[in-house]
Formats: C-alpha cells, sequence, structure tokens
C-alpha cells in the first residue's frame, strides 16, 4: 500500500508525484484524505498522520481507525494521500484555516491532473475537512475533481450551491453523509457562524448531489438492498459515526474505487426519489439583532 502524507503547506516536486503514481493501473484513482477538527500534523499528540489518516494508527483513542485501510487502497487499487493542515485552536481559527488549506489543497489537486491528466481525483473528508474538500472547488476548473465524500461536512447550504455552481463543482459528483447524531455539531457550528444559515445536515437538492442519511431506517435498506450493508447508529449523539459505523468504509471504498457500480443517478433513484424527500430538522437560530 503507497501512503503519501502531505501537509498544507508543501509542496512536493513532480519526481515525488510520479513516483507515488508510477505502479498505479490507469483506473486507480488519486484518493486525498482529509481531517477535521481538533488535528493538525505540527502537533505529534494530535497529528493525522499517527491517527486516523496512518496506516497504524495509534492505540490509546477509540477514535483511531485507519482510513486508507478500510477504504481498501491496497496494492494497485489507488494511491492514498493524507493530507494534514492546521485544525487546532479556537472554531474561528480551523474556520480561517481550512480557506488557506482548500487552496493549497488545489493546487495538489492540480499538480496530480497535470501530471497525469486522465487519472481520477477523488477527496473524501470529515467535518471542517469535508469543508475544505469543497472550498478547493473554488480553485480548480472542471473535471479537476470526480467524487467528493464529505462525512458530517461543517458547511452552510447557501455557501453549498455557490460551490456547485463553479466550473470543478458542476462537474463533480458529491456524496453528501449525514445523520441526526450530528445533529449538536451543526448546531454549534451555527452558533459560531450565526451567519451562515442553514447547514447541508438538512440536505440540499442538486443533479449531481446526493444525501445520504445513515440514521434511516429506510436509507440503510435500500444501501442492504445494494450491497452495501452498514449498521444502525449506536448513539444519539456522535460526530464521529459517518467513520466508525461497521460497513460504512465498504460504500465509501464502492464509491471511490468503483464508480461504475455505484453510479449517482442509480443511488439518487433508489435513496432519494423526488417524490418522496423530506429534509432534516434543524434548530432555528435567531439571527443577532
Amino acid at each position: 500500500m503507497t501512503l503519501l502524507p502531505i501537509n498544507m503547506g508543501d509542496h512536493p516536486d513532480d519526481a515525488t508525484l510520479r513516483a507515488a503514481m508510477a505502479d498505479l493501473p490507469a483506473r486507480a484513482p488519486v484518493v486525498i484524505m482529509l481531517h477535521g477538527f481538533r488535528f493538525s500534523p505540527d502537533c505529534p499528540d494530535t497529528s493525522p498522520h499517527r491517527h486516523i489518516l496512518s496506516l497504524e494508527p495509534r492505540r490509546d483513542c477509540w477514535k483511531a481507525v485507519s482510513w486508507p485501510r478500510h477504504l481498501g487502497l491496497r496494492g494497485d487499487a489507488g494511491l492514498a494521500v493524507a493530507f494534514g493542515w492546521p485544525a487546532r485552536g479556537h472554531i474561528w481559527d480551523a474556520l480561517s484555516h481550512a480557506e488557506l488549506a482548500a487552496a493549497d489543497l488545489a493546487q495538489l489537486v492540480m499538480a496530480f491532473r497535470r501530471l497525469d491528466p486522465g487519472r481520477r481525483v477523488h477527496l473524501i473528508g470529515h467535518s471542517l475537512g469535508a469543508r475544505v474538500a469543497m472550498l478547493s472547488l473554488r480553485h480548480l476548473a472542471a473535471g479537476n475533481v470526480s467524487r467528493l465524500i464529505l462525512i458530517s461536512a461543517a458547511l452552510f447550504r447557501r455557501e453549498t450551491r455557490t460551490l456547485l455552481a463553479q466550473p470543478a463543482g458542476a462537474q463533480a459528483e458529491v456524496i453528501n453523509i449525514t445523520g441526526r447524531e450530528n445533529l449538536l455539531f451543526d448546531t454549534l457550528l451555527r452558533l459560531a457562524a450565526p451567519l451562515g444559515g442553514p447547514t447541508v445536515a438538512g440536505g440540499l437538492d442538486a443533479e449531481n448531489w446526493l444525501d445520504v442519511r445513515l440514521d434511516r431506517a429506510a436509507a440503510l435498506d435500500t444501501l442492504a438492498r445494494l450491497g452495501h450493508r452498514i449498521a444502525p447508529p449506536k448513539a444519539p449523539v456522535c460526530h464521529w459515526s459517518g467513520y466508525l459505523r461497521p460497513g460504512v468504509f465498504r460504500f465509501y471504498q464502492a464509491l471511490l474505487l468503483h464508480p461504475h457500480r455505484t453510479p449517482l443517478p442509480l443511488l439518487r433513484a433508489q435513496l432519494a426519489p423526488k417524490t418522496r424527500r423530506s429534509v432534516m430538522i434543524e434548530p432555528r437560530l435567531k439571527s443577532p439583532s
């Protein structure tokens, strides 16, 4: 398994990126993984490269699940890229750093695409990492990113619609993983940025966007019929349920490594029929006077 750790501010040369892709068949994607709040590669105790983005994560934390291993990025299946950025401190600091990280991430995506224009590049991020992934679309051209998986995304609907209208956003396929277990954290995000409006936790209607609500039995039953068995939620509140839930990584693996088996129109037709679509109820927050 090839794992390439890269941090915000790093600018790997062409030789490094070519070497990382050297043994990949044409069908194998580059998968860039993005952590969320409280991680920073600058701090050994909270480095994502010792935690979820590592092949051998630390054993003293129950949330330490190896993303690259569980995504099946072994052998020549795909290149795993662990993107680290400073997401510690106050939430406002992390939100600010997310903007900078997104621009840096876009440069990395463009470097891969320049060296191998036919190579698919996917992004998967949790919480603020999902925000970084989506914000990077501002800086990219159409087709630069194939698929994005957003897990408990720290994103607002209004800004997300704007990002989907960008050339890169209009061409990418976006799978939004959400559920009521994250409702508390969505509420905290809206308290931190009250002018942002509703978050994407309540869903969003766009042709290249799919909401997957893992708290709903009907959605889990539909996914099971499609061959993706995911365990029901165990706790009413869990910000990390979107990647700790048994079976969920097999679904993400199918989305990233086998897109021909998981076409978005099919998933939308099964999971989000227009006649039955509903929106998660979100708490209403008063705007500051």
